[in-house]
């Protein structure tokens, strides 16, 4: 009986420990958090050297105006096809891309483009002309020749077999 006593007030003695510290931390918390939100809801207002607000002004602008040249105005000019024995003939490496992604021929008249996988990239294993119904496989470090006459003037797509990257062949009269 009496060990059961001993338990008991142990027990007691631990829940009523547990209880003071509970409501102690309570108010504890409570009272950290209203001065927590007292803090928080008055904003200070840092102020800024002129200078520095226009550097940043200034920066903001350049970089926006690169961006805009880059995407825009960066694009470069087409690479035109030499003609050999009536063959328009380009080559094209194929790495990472399509360099040149533009091409320029003429039309009515054959084009051979040679493709030079450099890129183990499997996206770029094949490449796609849908406008002339072609499919080529591009093995690693080989060329690979397309051959094909355009007959009216346009700009046509070719593509990587995931359609991810692309080149134009511009076809002029």
């Amino acid at each position: 009986m009496r060990k059961m006593l001993h338990h008991r007030q142990i027990s007691g003695s631990l829940a009523s420990l547990g209880l003071v510290m509970g409501i102690a931390s309570g108010v504890q918390a409570s009272e950290m958090s209203v001065q927590h939100s007292t803090s928080t809801t008055q904003f200070r207002s840092i102020e800024q050297p002129l200078g520095l607000k226009v550097g940043v002004t200034i920066g903001g602008l350049t970089l926006i105006g690169l961006e805009l040249w880059w995407f825009l105005f960066s694009k470069s000019k087409g690479q035109q096809a030499e003609s050999i024995q009536g063959i328009q003939e380009l080559n094209i490496t194929v790495d990472g891309g399509y360099e040149p992604a533009t091409v320029v021929v003429k039309a009515g008249q054959l084009v051979r483009l040679n493709f030079l996988r450099r890129d183990p990239n499997s996206c770029l294993e094949k490449v796609l002309l849908p406008d002339f119904h072609l499919v080529r496989e591009l093995p690693l470090n080989q060329v690979t020749a397309v051959e094909f006459t355009p007959q009216k003037p346009g700009r046509y797509l070719f593509t990587c077999g995931m359609n991810m990257f692309r080149g134009v062949v511009e076809v002029q009269s």
